[in-house]
């Protein structure tokens, strides 16, 4: 996920130093390592328990992630492009949030092949994945933000909202963020590249000989966009919101104050335990931890929360977008396209439920859009 991974064979990971031949190749990111020169360290070995978490465990839960957030997410959009019109920055922002989570998991089938063999892709293949994966990770971060920032106007700033939760400031924000997204991947794509190492092919970042700066910089700027500017969003827009619907309760109100807990919870039980193994990476390239036992710690760490939040992206369809309206509108879908090829009946059975979720749906809509900015 940050700008110091790059895609890398089982046996990358591990810290292989030499005196004045091999680079100091650093685990650095989850999904990707960070590879950086120093010739004066001795080598530094992973274990064969490392090796094996990544060649058998790390194909099987890449797959079964892609899977599961491809069907979810593509419901997303689906019942988004499909069933309705967007009309609200809300719209927007699940659209641009599921597109943000399939790109940044469209990398996946390509990192379980790596991980249980070799890069086999080529060199623009490898440049390609890590642009995708950067920006898939930063855009999906921005618009989890941005849908926190929209929920705080539509609540605590109501008759403001009507304003500016328009569906073109909603297409003019999105753009703005793929722009920064792409922006902050474009060192990843630069360094990116396909390396013999220890007669293995493996798609690491490669950068310049004797200087950390560029790692550095990458790790640090992952953990700043990725976790504190985001959280920290998160948190005053929801305890803004809370305090809001304390004032005045209501049934819509409660399921709000239940989803909001839900997502600021999720959010930091996925995120923030990468971040911090990322952050004890850098203290590894600034030579604050030079243990090899640590180092090895710090490497497993970073592959295991890194492929932990990657669960995060297929949470996304259920926490932001299964809301009272999805719900209605795939029963429609259920009861039109699904239900007909079951049983015959089942459409005479769902037509008085579905008549009165409609009902139900249309009446609350609005009420519900304010409460929940859903």
């Amino acid at each position: 996920m940050l700008q110091a991974k790059g895609f890398s064979t089982p046996g990358s990971t591990r810290r292989s130093r030499s005196l004045g031949q091999m680079q100091d190749f650093q685990f650095l990111g989850t999904t990707e390592y960070d590879y950086g020169y120093d010739e004066n360290t001795a080598p530094c070995n992973e274990g064969n328990n490392f090796h094996r978490f990544k060649s058998l465990f790390l194909p099987i839960l890449y797959c079964l992630v892609f899977v599961f957030c491809l069907l979810g997410n593509s419901l997303v959009l689906w019942v988004l492009l499909t069933r309705k019109r967007l009309t609200t920055m809300t719209d927007i922002c699940l659209l641009n949030l599921a597109a943000s989570d399939l790109l940044f998991v469209l990398p996946l089938p390509f990192q379980a092949h790596y991980a249980s063999d070799q890069w086999v892709f080529g060199n623009a293949m490898c440049k390609i994945m890590a642009g995708i994966y950067y920006t898939g990770f930063y855009s999906s971060i921005f618009f989890i933000t941005l849908m926190s920032i929209d929920r705080y106007i539509a609540i605590v700033h109501a008759v403001y909202a009507l304003k500016i939760r328009t569906a073109t400031c909603g297409i003019i924000i999105s753009l703005i963020l793929w722009l920064v997204a792409g922006l902050a991947s474009v060192p990843n794509i630069i360094f990116s590249q396909e390396l013999q190492i220890e007669q293995a092919l493996q798609c690491v970042p490669t950068y310049p000989p004797g200087d950390n700066t560029w790692k550095v910089a990458s790790q640090f700027a992952a953990n700043i966009l990725g976790l504190l500017i985001p959280f920290s969003i998160l948190v005053c827009c929801y305890t803004q919101i809370l305090k809001n619907l304390q004032k005045c309760k209501n049934r819509n109100k409660v399921k709000a104050i239940k989803m909001i807990f839900i997502i600021v919870i999720i959010f930091f039980l996925f995120w923030t335990p990468f971040n911090i193994a990322l952050f004890l990476d850098s203290l590894q390239s600034l030579h604050f931890i030079n243990d090899c036992k640590v180092s090895s710690q710090i490497a497993l760490a970073l592959q295991v929360t890194e492929t932990i939040s990657f669960i995060h992206c297929c949470l996304n369809p259920i926490i932001y977008a299964f809301a009272e309206k999805f719900r209605a509108y795939l029963h429609t879908f259920f009861r039109k396209h699904v239900a007909p090829h079951l049983c015959k009946k089942c459409p005479g059975l769902y037509r008085e439920k579905l008549e009165r979720v409609s009902s139900t749906f249309t009446q609350s809509t609005a009420e519900h859009d304010i409460s929940t900015g859903l």
